[in-house]
């Protein structure tokens, strides 16, 4: 199985006809997504990569049935494009744009939330539910079918540790990019909620990095868990007080420190991979 997504996921393109839309449209085709139709205001009619384009989300609804929508618009006009998803009633959105103001992040969490959109960002590579449904920027390549679940809050790390899962026979049920923003729709504890639900996925791998309490509010539930779990936690050098890429990747008044997700996380009974290409080989100890 997956979660989230599946093979049956009808997806829409926001900001299909951009060039970034456009490519990316063409990697999810490729991998098997089935994208139904593309939003640009004021280029409803034309087409992408087969793909008809419609002026609004309520356009493309009621001429597709619509899951799910993927968003590659500019972050000034994020927060209306996701809120025209979320009114529409689109119960999944992927939000790939970054540099979204931290009030407008605010405010799409808190209507998806009042109206039961599932949001996957922002800031975030997308969701891959492996040979089934890809709604983002991941490469193809290194996706494939298997019992591993994973969640992460990076981007290309994760897909580092995907590859070495897969060069090493582990495929993947789904791999959740949780965004890489202060707010964020999903957090660990709901994915890995998911992961033990899931009779498909057998162990889960939890990608993290310094800053935020994600992965100690994680460590909490990992303790109630039947399902082995392997962490790797990202920024182990990291000077304290300086942000590393992330807006939520920053240690602040001693909070978020590399050493402290280590614990917290071992301390539930998870497995922590010093490097990424560890993971595999905890994997492996952790399912026998």
């Amino acid at each position: 199985m997956a979660i989230i997504i599946n093979e049956n996921t009808n997806v829409i393109v926001q900001g299909i006809t951009g060039k970034q839309g456009r490519f990316h449209t063409r990697q999810m085709l490729a991998y098997g997504t089935k994208i139904v139709g593309g939003v640009s205001p004021g280029k409803g009619g034309q087409e992408v990569e087969g793909i008809p384009v419609y002026d609004t989300v309520y356009e493309a609804m009621e001429n597709e049935r619509v899951d799910a929508s993927v968003l590659f618009i500019p972050a000034p006009f994020a927060k209306d494009a996701a809120f025209e998803n979320i009114t529409a009633g689109v119960k999944v959105l992927v939000i790939v744009t970054e540099h979204i103001p931290v009030h407008d992040e605010m405010e799409i969490i808190d209507l998806a939330r009042k109206k039961g959109t599932t949001v996957v960002g922002p800031n975030t590579f997308g969701i891959v539910s492996s040979g089934k449904c890809k709604i983002g920027i991941p490469p193809n390549q290194f996706f494939v079918e298997g019992p591993i679940g994973v969640v992460a809050r990076s981007g290309t790390l994760t897909y580092e540790i995907v590859a070495n899962l897969t060069a090493n026979g582990f495929g993947q049920s789904t791999v959740v990019g949780l965004g890489g923003d202060r707010v964020v729709g999903l957090s660990f504890v709901d994915v890995l909620e998911k992961f033990e639900k899931d009779p498909e996925t057998k162990a889960v791998v939890l990608v993290g990095e310094i800053g935020g309490n994600a992965e100690e509010e994680a460590s909490l539930y990992i303790k109630k868990m039947t399902k082995p779990v392997v962490a790797y936690i990202a920024g182990k050098s990291a000077p304290p007080g300086k942000r590393m890429g992330h807006a939520g990747a920053i240690i602040e008044r001693g909070k978020g420190t590399f050493g402290a997700k280590v614990e917290a996380l071992q301390s539930a009974g998870a497995s922590v991979a010093t490097l990424p290409f560890e993971v595999p080989e905890l994997l492996r100890n952790a399912l026998k």
